[in-house]
């Protein structure tokens, strides 16, 4: 399991996400299947887990317990995944009515993804630019570099990766391009090369790569639905727990547990209270120790904030 992806922050997250032995779990990013085994680990026998997870090769970590319900999805639909479940299971349908006591989103790119050349996630190998989590449809980080005209590539680059000089980089991909196409992680490095600092070049990369990989797998679109179906999953009280790794999702999640929303707009009814499903249990998000992030150096950018279901008559703020 830790192979294939170590779970950051596991104390942390079911300190907080934890609070009934006997409730209804998800774990809307199963990976390696660390943080759904630190949940069953705290369960009783009537506990449940729902997991899910849209990359196939997740799903070969499946934990023989049959307290844990593993699904293939995209977390974006969690809303339907917990709908269908209330209805095709009997033994879940009446306990599903309230909605789940804790859903944890553990975000970003597993280790196993990074560490598998093939799928293109890292320019430490030279391998095709592919980036999907789900690799049966959709587009590639090929397609993209490939298809896409120069100013949605800087558009890009520039949003999503936050890259300094993306017009430059934009522009050298398009010209690159203009006489072979860039099929591999080694054809994209070459295109980009002269736009690359003298310092802080992986530091760059990892940018450039991260947009990339934002948009072949419409990350911000997704987490936007998640967060909104998570807050309608949730039975009053329940807990939501999520690990960020980059300033674009912990801005999201900051917002939509503040103000109900994911641009942060405080919408205030005609006596001028904001209404939001959501509170902070933590108000600064939680970081990993010096001594985890020695041990797992993938843990170092993340944070993790907690926030609660309100109660119906405790909405206004």
């Amino acid at each position: 399991m830790s192979e294939y992806h170590t779970p950051v922050l596991l104390s942390e997250t079911l300190s907080f996400l934890f609070t009934n032995p006997s409730g209804i779990y998800a774990d809307v990013t199963f990976g390696g299947g660390g943080h759904t085994a630190g949940i069953l680990s705290r369960l009783n026998e009537d506990g449940h887990v729902i997991a899910f997870d849209r990359d196939a090769d997740a799903l070969r970590n499946a934990l023989d317990d049959n307290r844990l319900t593993l699904i293939r999805g995209d977390f974006r639909f969690i809303r339907n995944f917990v709908l269908e479940l209330s209805h095709d299971r009997e033994d879940l349908r009446e306990r599903l009515s309230d909605g789940l006591d804790g859903i944890l989103a553990d975000l970003g790119v597993s280790s196993h993804q990074f560490d598998t050349a093939g799928r293109g996630f890292s320019f430490r190998y030279d391998a095709p630019l592919d980036m999907r989590m789900n690799q049966e449809g959709g587009l590639t980080a090929a397609d993209i570099v490939n298809d896409y005209p120069k100013e949605d590539l800087e558009r890009i680059f520039k949003i999503y990766g936050e890259v300094d000089n993306a017009g430059r980089i934009a522009s050298l991909i398009t010209s690159a391009r203009s006489s072979s196409r860039i099929e591999t992680t080694g054809d994209l490095g070459k295109a980009i090369a002269p736009a690359l600092p003298g310092f802080a070049e992986h530091k760059y990369l990892a940018k450039v790569y991260q947009a990339l990989r934002i948009e072949v797998n419409h990350e911000m679109r997704s987490l936007e639905k998640f967060l909104q179906g998570a807050a309608e999953s949730l039975k009053e009280g329940g807990i939501l727990a999520v690990i960020t790794y980059h300033s674009l999702e912990d801005r999201m999640v900051k917002n939509f547990i503040k103000t109900g929303n994911t641009e942060g707009k405080e919408i205030k009814d005609m006596f001028g209270a904001v209404h939001a499903p959501l509170e902070a249990v933590n108000r600064k998000p939680l970081v990993p120790s010096e001594n985890e992030i020695a041990s797992n150096t993938r843990a170092r950018s993340a944070k993790l904030r907690v926030a609660r279901k309100v109660a119906a008559d405790k909405k206004d703020r």
